[in-house]
């Protein structure tokens, strides 16, 4: 296999030994699946964030492998906090993109990549991360994400699984044609890897759109069970299975107050229904038609706003 360009090596700096992968690298092993969790995009709900915190990629994992950020960052888009204390600065939060090493429940080791998706240079990022693929003989990478679908919180969290190779197909998909979306680092990175012989595979959860700016564990579960589906690895369910029972409680409480509210989602349930029991001429049944964005926005307005309420008092 062709090496990659030599200006990469200035991008990402990967650690020379890593035994717990040495097996791998040497071909007498299985490689280490990477998980690719990028933030600034495609995070309603925030499902990636919720996930990455639960495996303990901000705390734990050895760091095997880290990207210049300045190459890569938009620090006036995106500016890094900083903290003021009394008369100076302090405690500056550098923006990090990085590789870690981690095990699952089973011991089983596999790599994660976390931090800010790349402002820019999409293609030599790419060609960076092939990088890592290459030195710790990657099995497969796995993407996640999650977008503002019109489904309802009262069904199972949907997932939309795309890979560059049949066999990493593990969920039907929903889509039965073709759609021209917006791009992302994650979106071009698997395409690349697919072109360049590497396989890849990701997932997107499907949110409520009107819960999209509020955290959404069952998505990050059901985000989760699809890594879990496609690799081998497991995890621990148990933290993220209790934190989504207590937000549907804090839904089903907000939405006992609200006749148009239930109304609304109950639009959604027979679109949700209708698609599933395989409905040809629409998604909607003809007796109860869905209201308009901005109908949708003012019926949800009072709704979102006591959830935020609960989430500060929290």
């Amino acid at each position: 296999m062709s090496q990659p360009p030599s200006d990469q090596r200035r991008l990402v700096h990967i650690v020379d030994d890593v035994p717990e992968l040495r097996d791998a690298v040497d071909g007498t092993a299985p490689g280490p699946v990477l998980i690719v969790a990028l933030e600034g995009f495609l995070d309603a709900g925030n499902a990636t964030a919720l996930l990455t915190a639960h495996l303990g990629a901000g705390d734990t994992g050895r760091v095997v492998a880290s990207f210049e950020v300045d190459e890569l960052h938009d620090y006036r888009a995106r500016r890094p906090p900083l903290t003021f204390h009394e008369n100076r600065y302090t405690d500056y939060e550098a923006p990090r993109l990085a590789v870690r090493l981690l095990t699952d429940a089973a011991g089983t080791p596999y790599l994660l990549l976390t931090g800010p998706e790349p402002d820019i240079r999409w293609e030599a990022f790419c060609r960076a991360v092939r990088e890592v693929v290459e030195a710790f003989a990657v099995r497969f990478v796995v993407s996640l994400g999650s977008v503002p679908m019109a489904v309802p919180h009262t069904r199972p969290v949907q997932l939309t699984n795309h890979a560059t190779t049949q066999r990493l197909l593990v969920r039907e998909s929903v889509w039965s044609g073709e759609i021209r979306i917006p791009s992302s680092a994650q979106a071009l990175l698997e395409l690349r890897l697919g072109e360049w012989g590497h396989s890849a595979c990701g997932f997107v959860a499907h949110i409520p759109h009107y819960l999209a700016q509020f955290d959404y564990p069952d998505a990050a579960l059901e985000l989760m069970r699809g890594v879990e589906e496609v690799s081998g690895l497991v995890w621990d369910q148990e933290v993220l299975v209790t934190a989504g029972q207590e937000r549907q409680a804090e839904i089903a409480s907000q939405i006992e107050n609200s006749e148009e509210v239930r109304a609304v989602v109950a639009g959604l349930e027979q679109q949700y229904d209708a698609f599933h029991a395989g409905a040809e001429d629409s998604l909607l049944a003809e007796d109860r038609p869905l209201p308009s964005g901005e109908e949708l926005g003012a019926q949800f307005e009072r709704f979102l706003a006591g959830l935020d309420d609960d989430e500060q008092e929290d």
